[in-house]
């Protein structure tokens, strides 16, 4: 593997993470937090670590796998420690404004029709953003302090961490992640 290093992260729901670090999926579908620079949501980073966060997290806008996973917080509540387990490679980003075009996508997200509906009318003139993501585990999960510099709706941070990539390994095969690209991609047309 590659002997770089990484401080830059992608906050997303704690249930997604581990969805991605299981090979479960590889979409993360985004509109971006309120405190989005510029008030748009924009890719800043080809690499990132996976930051799972748990506080926006709702068992009812996930698919019925995946709602027994969430456990609710109040908000403004945070861990004391972040697990870092994982980084990923957004290979693909493809922008839907059609509710037709994410529902094709469907079987590819661990998100339920609820959550595509909220997320397609929240900002109705920008799109949604599917992220496609080689995701590459660490040999060791790290745990790290929160800082109250990673809080608030924004997707993306940096950890106050240097990760080295080296000795880490893709969660999906060369071919079953790039199987699984060509199946999204033809269904986004």
């Amino acid at each position: 593997m590659t002997h770089d290093l990484l401080t830059n992260a992608l906050k997303e729901w704690q249930v997604a993470v581990h969805a991605l670090e299981r090979g479960e999926t590889i979409v993360l579908l985004r509109k971006g937090g309120i405190r989005e620079e510029g008030g748009r949501f924009r890719v800043q980073h080809d690499r990132v670590l996976l930051y799972p966060t748990v506080e926006h997290q709702k068992p009812e806008l996930v698919k019925t796998a995946y709602a027994d996973q969430i456990q609710p917080v109040a908000s403004g509540w945070h861990p004391e420690q972040v697990r870092i387990g994982s980084w990923a490679e957004i290979t693909d980003i493809v922008q839907i404004d059609r509710a037709e075009g994410v529902a094709a996508l469907f079987p590819f997200h661990i998100w339920n029709e609820q959550f595509v509906r909220d997320r397609l009318r929240w900002q109705p003139s920008q799109p949604l953003y599917i992220l496609l993501l080689r995701v590459y585990q660490f040999p060791f999960a790290t745990r790290i302090p929160y800082s109250e510099a990673y809080g608030g709706c924004k997707s993306w941070i940096d950890v106050h961490q240097s990760f080295a990539l080296n000795d880490s390994h893709p969660v999906l095969d060369d071919r079953t992640y790039a199987q699984t690209v060509e199946q999204i991609i033809h269904h986004t047309r």
